[in-house]
């Protein structure tokens, strides 16, 4: 039902955020202890503000009380993706290359199945990271998580 509710809700908020120059990043919907909260991550070139969650909030709540496809009650959340974005989409990974990211894999690569470093290359099929001196060429369909890392 997740993943239902998911397509629902970017069927739902995408005309808005396209007509408005945002990037749908993510949508989550998610039990944490008794409640339900769908979170929707939204970007744009230069970054959101609390003004631009506040108007696709209103506009999305609009929608979904209109068109009521979730039957539990929930939180909605609309922010950033913060600075620890994670890399979802190809567009993500191209827009990631030469940056610090950490990505995790399904099964070990090269011995190991985390690795942490800056983002050289992505072609659709694999993900290239540098950790130090040695480099580390992921399959894209082995790649479990990824996302920008902040450097220490």
């Amino acid at each position: 039902m997740s993943g239902n509710i998911k397509s629902i809700v970017e069927d739902l908020v995408r005309p808005f955020l396209d007509d408005n120059g945002f990037e749908l990043v993510d949508i989550e919907y998610v039990k944490e202890g008794s409640n339900w909260f769908l979170r929707v991550y939204v970007d744009k070139d230069g970054g959101i503000d609390i003004d631009d969650c506040g108007r696709i909030s209103e506009y999305l709540s609009a929608k979904l009380d209109e068109k009521d496809p979730i039957p539990t009650a929930y939180f909605l959340e609309v922010s950033s993706p913060g600075a620890e974005r994670p890399l979802k989409k190809p567009r993500d990974f191209e827009r990631a290359v030469g940056k610090h990211v950490y990505l995790t894999t399904y099964e070990p690569v090269d011995g190991q199945k985390e690795f942490e470093g800056v983002l050289t290359a992505y072609d659709g099929e694999t993900a290239t990271v540098r950790a130090g001196k040695k480099e580390h060429v992921l399959p894209v369909a082995k790649i479990a998580g990824a996302r920008l890392a902040i450097v220490m």
